[in-house]
């Protein structure tokens, strides 16, 4: 295993972004009248994923390593808030980017997935929220899990077994789980999905059964009258692991989720969008080149 440099990983992903928005933006895209943009938006979309591979607390903090190091690569590096207004405009570009990787990573065959939630907290509980733009769609919650009360969003995912995340969404913190989870549901049909006990609902199940054709497989309670077999019990919760294990891994590497300190919602959800992209490509990356760049390393593939 060799060591490679950040220059090497960064000229890396840049012409993967680029390469991808050649072929599939600039071609679908009539070019606008006025002047040129400062800097490219692959090169926006490349540093906001890179922001997540080194451990700078924030954004002013790794926009200043990058013009102090690799200023000769971004010439036209824009200030920090001057970059997050071009950020939030491509959004949808980076699910897209996303979802363009996702495609190389998992084969249609693949028919197993894992669904959970996250808390993604955005203001302290007892904070004053009437002047903040969350006040607006952002709801005081409850996370069983952790046993957490929060004000924020939900994150609801559908995963593969290996962590690769198909389908996300951004909830209010109040959402109920079921309701929340059926838009990434929609994403994937006739496969086996497990899930915790917050989509226990026999009802529900039967219902998504009925739409899309998935299992939705999940531990029974202990009042419930059918229960599982103690194979099927022993499996499930092997499996719910691999759940927590993908959650863990997103939380854990890079910028945490849950602090970003974001002032405006679409602020926010670009970050996150940005945050789900560099995960996916970190694996892609260790995939298709043999690059870990959580210890800068790589292997032959």
């Amino acid at each position: 295993m060799n060591s490679i440099d950040f220059g090497t990983l960064l000229t890396t992903i840049f012409v993967m972004v680029d390469d991808w928005y050649q072929k599939q933006v600039q071609k679908t895209t009539l070019l606008k009248p006025g002047v040129k943009a400062r800097m490219s938006d692959s090169e926006i979309m490349t540093l906001a994923l890179v922001m997540d591979y080194l451990p700078f607390p924030g954004e002013t903090q790794f926009l200043g390593f990058i013009r102090g190091n690799y200023f000769e690569w971004f010439p036209n590096l824009l200030d920090q808030s001057q970059f997050n207004r071009r950020l939030r405009k491509l959004d949808g570009m980076l699910e897209n980017l996303r979802r363009s990787w996702v495609e190389q990573l998992v084969g249609e065959s693949e028919k197993y997935f894992l669904l959970d939630t996250k808390p993604l907290p955005v203001l302290g509980l007892k904070r004053d929220k009437r002047h903040s733009d969350f006040a607006a769609n952002a709801t005081p919650g409850w996370c069983a899990a952790r046993e957490m009360r929060y004000f924020g969003y939900k994150l609801v995912m559908l995963s593969t077994w290996n962590g690769i995340p198909i389908a996300y969404d951004i909830v209010p913190a109040n959402t109920d789980e079921r309701i929340a989870a059926d838009g990434v549901l929609e994403m994937v049909s006739a496969s086996d999905i497990y899930a915790d006990k917050g989509f226990i609902s026999a009802d529900w199940q039967a219902a998504i059964a009925r739409r899309t054709g998935n299992r939705i497989w999940t531990l029974k309670r202990d009042n419930q009258h059918l229960q599982h077999s103690q194979g099927l019990k022993r499996f499930i919760s092997r499996v719910r692991q691999r759940v927590e294990g993908v959650f863990h891994e997103i939380q854990n590497t890079g910028r945490n989720p849950e602090r970003l300190l974001n002032k405006t919602v679409d602020g926010f959800c670009v970050h996150i969008a940005a945050k789900i992209a560099s995960h996916t490509l970190r694996l892609l990356l260790r995939r298709r080149f043999g690059i870990d760049v959580l210890t800068f390393q790589s292997q032959p593939i």
